[in-house]
């Protein structure tokens, strides 16, 4: 096994995935769905509606509730957070990472966008458009430093 399928492996065996449906209904209880993908992808795939932007280089900040370059959302660590990606690869990553903030209930769609959309469940047309928080003036945090 590879060392990238390894660490894979350790990330999905704490999180508990959902398959998007399940992902659709948890948004309508209020968890919030995070859309990680670059603007090409999106472009290229399109979008889901309601989800919040902020792709994966900004990620950990922005939802950091202790952060401030936290967006309003990331109010506690008790809020639960959906990543969603293309196919379900680097968001079992990124929630992962989440989880290693203490957002507990930070998990990730299952087969991610393209499985969302097999699934029939809403989707719009592509964009990149500048998510919200790149408008902000405030504190980017583009490197890790």
């Amino acid at each position: 096994m590879s060392a990238v399928a390894d660490l894979l492996a350790r990330a999905r065996a704490r999180l508990q995935r959902l398959d998007p449906r399940d992902a659709a209904a948890a948004v309508g209880d209020g968890a919030l769905l995070v859309d990680i993908r670059p603007g090409w992808q999106r472009l290229d795939e399109g979008t889901v509606p309601g989800a919040l932007v902020i792709e994966r280089n900004h990620l950990e900040w922005r939802l950091d509730p202790t952060s401030d370059a936290r967006i309003t959302e990331a109010t506690d660590h008790d809020r639960q957070w959906i990543v969603l990606c293309s196919e379900g690869y680097t968001s079992s990553l990124a929630a992962a990472a989440l989880q290693d903030l203490g957002l507990h209930r930070a998990t990730d769609v299952a087969g991610g966008f393209r499985a969302w959309a097999a699934a029939g469940l809403p989707t719009a047309p592509g964009s990149d458009e500048r998510p919200d928080y790149a408008r902000d003036p405030g504190p980017s945090h583009d490197d890790a430093t």
